[in-house]
């Protein structure tokens, strides 16, 4: 490796590891090793302006408007007592629960959707005087799965796109196969059965829970309205140069003159709690990737990787969904994923390798893999935090001894259907 390799690969780490630590410092943390680059002439400022992906961060800020707006309606809480009130038993409960999270979470924020779906699980468990820790751990296991299923669920989906230049429809059908959306579905069945027998003595009846009383139906036609927005524009030209940016950002705006002239839903509320924390570390991101890339750091680690599995696509795609999993397990997943794609694009082509087989493979290992931990995503460590405020305590081997086989069955069935459809 050249020096500058060597030195743009060390800040990288060091970013990383900083972040590992200092977690809630993630977007700062981020924007200061751009700035080491920056300073240190390895990135040059116009070439940092070119590698952040405009496009994909307008994307990402009109879907977080509309699903602010979306949980203030209270239409997804709504409609999560119904499904409560119309389960068999407790378990089925749990399962439900589990299972409407995982489908808000493919359009929402996997963060969000915790905040959404906890405080009906805590009701729920209040009145039947169990603990709330099955529901909470089986709405955010499901929420960290779907949150790949489609372009808009999850910072590592944009990342793809952006690399791939993916459009959203191509999240469910891709070259003519069934793409990340069935491999989730596929996946999320099977997590759902380890679910079931994990909680299967959860048998009690279940009390009836009062709905909630929606604010305004409007957010859900807005988020109805931008899922069709994208789906319409996604096969356009410029659909990933401009146009899929512009319409999200458009619709986003159209959200906030709704409620600055509604009053039924407070803009400052929903400007207040847009996680603008992971657009800037998503822009950081783009940046420090780009810094790999400029120096071909990433040509370097892709040669290391084929040169350690032989040429074997067996062993590599083993190896990359594994060492995700295992890596995801305990830091944060964004800046591991956005450094992968450039490593994973550069071995296929080297190699001969199917590119997708070995993206999507990453993906799953890398999303999920988070599953298996309380600190391995974001949205664990709101729902122990949220756990840990009503006065229940989860420690790392609670966690793990549902994380764990929820995240071996999810990964070991997406696995094989990626494997089956896109060797």
């Amino acid at each position: 490796m050249t020096p500058h390799q060597i030195v743009c690969l060390s800040i990288f780490i060091a970013v990383y590891v900083t972040i590992l630590l200092f977690h809630q410092y993630k977007s700062i943390v981020a924007w200061i090793g751009v700035a080491v680059l920056v300073l240190l002439g390895i990135m040059p400022p116009f070439k940092l302006l070119h590698y952040i992906n405009w496009n994909i961060l307008g994307i990402f800020w009109g879907s977080l408007v509309v699903a602010e707006l979306f949980i203030y309606s209270r239409i997804p809480a709504y409609l999560a007592e119904i499904i409560i009130d119309r389960s068999k038993s407790l378990v089925w409960a749990i399962i439900w629960l589990s299972a409407f999270s995982g489908i808000i979470s493919a359009f929402v924020e996997n963060i969000a959707t915790v905040l959404i779906v906890a405080p009906i699980a805590f009701e729920v468990s209040r009145k039947l005087k169990v603990s709330p820790i099955p529901f909470i751990l089986g709405i955010c296991l499901s929420s960290n799965l779907q949150g790949t299923a489609t372009l808009v669920g999850d910072p590592p989906s944009m990342i793809l796109a952006s690399a791939t230049r993916m459009t959203f429809n191509d999240f469910f059908f891709f070259h003519g196969k069934p793409s990340l959306f069935f491999v989730v579905e596929f996946a999320a069945i099977i997590s759902l059965a380890v679910l079931y027998l994990l909680f299967r003595k959860y048998k009690q009846s279940i009390a009836k829970v009062t709905p909630e009383k929606i604010v305004s139906r409007f957010p859900g036609f807005l988020l109805i309205g931008l899922i069709a927005a994208l789906a319409v524009t996604s096969s356009m030209p410029g659909f990933m140069d401009y146009l899929g940016g512009t319409v999200c950002t458009i619709i986003g705006f159209i959200g906030i003159i709704w409620s600055l002239f509604s009053k039924k839903i407070k803009t400052f509320h929903i400007l207040r709690d847009t996680d603008w924390e992971t657009f800037f570390f998503l822009a950081a991101i783009f940046a420090l990737i780009g810094s790999l890339t400029e120096t071909e750091t990433t040509t370097a680690l892709a040669n290391a990787v084929g040169s350690f599995t032989g040429g074997n696509l067996v062993i590599t795609y083993l190896l990359l969904v594994i060492f995700s999993v295992f890596i995801s397990a305990f830091v944060d997943n964004v800046p591991y994923f956005a450094a992968m794609v450039g490593v994973v694009s550069i071995l296929s082509t080297s190699y001969g390798y199917p590119l997708y087989l070995l993206l999507f493979g990453t993906i799953i290992g890398t999303t999920v893999g988070g599953n298996i931990t309380p600190i391995g995503a974001a949205a664990n460590i709101v729902a122990v935090g949220l756990l840990k405020k009503n006065g229940y305590k989860i420690t790392l081997f609670d966690f793990a001894k549902f994380g764990l086989p929820f995240t071996l069955a999810a990964v070991a069935a997406a696995a094989l259907f990626i494997w089956i459809f896109w060797s």
